[in-house]
């Protein structure tokens, strides 16, 4: 049997972490949540997701901050990160992919959009 693929879910509203919770619960992933962009760092980094799901407006540091940051370390450098967000203007579209983010996607996010884009990341 495969080993489940870790996917990190980031974002500061307990309603969308359960939705993103209830849509990928049935598929092969370990799921492991954040709350806040600064959490995100820490647990991208001590975890090693195989690929993040992040929201762009948190408090403190941003999602945009986050890719960033996480494209520095050697570790997380090729993560996909796909940013899901209210923000889907093309000057948030543009910062987020300029920020290292791998896909960008806008809430209210389609949940057979979403499931196929992390496949297509996670290569089932």
């Amino acid at each position: 049997m495969s080993v489940p693929k870790k996917i990190l879910l980031v974002d500061d509203s307990p309603t969308v972490l359960l939705m993103e919770r209830l849509l990928l619960q049935d598929g092969p992933y370990e799921l492991l949540s954040a709350s806040s962009g600064a959490e995100a760092v820490e647990r991208a980094l001590a975890d090693r997701p195989e690929l993040i799901l992040m929201d762009v407006v948190m408090p403190g540091m941003d999602g945009f901050e986050v890719c960033r940051r996480l494209r520095a370390e050697e570790s997380t450098r090729a993560t996909p990160i796909i940013l899901v967000t209210t923000r889907g203007g093309p000057e948030h579209v543009e910062k987020g992919y300029e920020s290292g983010c791998s896909d960008y996607v806008t809430k209210p996010f389609d949940g057979n959009e979403l499931r196929a884009k992390i496949e297509s990341f996670l290569g089932h």
